[in-house]
């Protein structure tokens, strides 16, 4: 008995030794991993913050567990995307705000930049192709979590400072790096509208998408593939590209309707990948994109 008694005072030193249980930490739920490595690096391992959505995935239709669920009801701060991102998980993250969980969506600090075709529009959420915008993101999010009790103000503040500054030299990286696309080459088309914000701050055009809209939910028709080869023909586009999640079939036949050499490139466009999947961060994502980008139109 006093052998067992002994063990156990050893393991509660040991926990003890190792920092606090995840129990004692405040809980913080993101619905996507790129929102989810934003918030990681705010909060290091002051909060125990869990990502709903799985690498790889996609943020439009990814959906979560029941006990998923729960810890988003239960969450000392829920921070989602908005701008109606998550499809798969809205009434969940509406559910846990009726249940009076402080919830802070990340489309409250951008500035909106639409995606337009002759029949549709809607804001394009993807916010983060803009690393003016996240350095936003990155403000707004982090005056929530100093709301959040348990956290120390000053070592928040220090990693929100520390991290924007990343942001920073990120933004003026990328651009040094698009400078070498010349002006009139400087012409997206992607497998949906991903890249506006993107386009906004670095002066591309946006040529077009496979998929006509905001979402990957919704699915081209014959005419739309046809229009958006007429498009591509006209502007001399060489390079398509494609998120790396998802099947590019349709941009593949896309490039045939267009009758021309058409490169399709993926890129990592919606999701973060698992560790040593080429994107497991933002900034490595951002980075990684650029590279393929500048090398597709160059």
């Amino acid at each position: 008995m006093r052998r067992v008694a002994g063990l156990l005072l050893a393991a509660l030193l040991l926990t003890g030794c190792g920092g606090a249980a995840a129990g004692d930490r405040p809980l913080v739920v993101v619905t996507t991993n790129i929102l989810g490595d934003v918030v990681g690096e705010l909060v290091g391992d002051q909060a125990e913050v869990v990502t709903l959505m799985q690498p790889g995935a996609d943020p439009h239709s990814f959906e979560v567990s029941a006990q998923e669920a729960a810890r988003m009801r239960a969450a000392d701060l829920l921070v989602a995307n908005g701008l109606g991102l998550e499809e798969g998980v809205l009434t969940h993250v509406d559910a846990a705000r009726e249940d009076g969980v402080p919830v802070v969506e990340a489309g409250e600090f951008v500035e909106p930049v639409e995606w337009t075709t002759e029949d549709a529009s809607g804001v394009d959420p993807h916010f983060w192709t803009d690393p003016q915008q996240v350095r936003a993101v990155v403000d707004g999010v982090g005056g929530a979590l100093a709301d959040v009790d348990g956290l120390d103000a000053d070592q928040l503040a220090a990693d929100v400072a520390r991290y924007r500054a990343e942001v920073a030299e990120l933004d003026a990286e990328l651009a040094a790096e698009f400078a070498q696309i010349p002006a009139e080459r400087r012409a997206l088309v992607t497998n949906h509208h991903v890249f506006g914000h993107l386009a906004a701050r670095y002066g591309f055009t946006v040529v077009g998408a496979v998929i006509p809209s905001g979402t990957t939910l919704a699915s081209p028709s014959a005419s739309d593939l046809d229009e958006l080869a007429t498009a591509v023909r006209e502007a001399g586009v060489r390079t398509v590209f494609a998120d790396s999640s998802q099947p590019d079939r349709l941009a593949q036949v896309m490039a045939e309707q267009a009758g021309l050499d058409v490169a399709v490139v993926p890129l990592f466009t919606e999701s973060l990948t698992a560790d040593g999947g080429g994107a497991d961060t933002y900034l490595e994502m951002m980075r990684a994109n650029t590279a393929d980008i500048v090398d597709g139109l160059r």
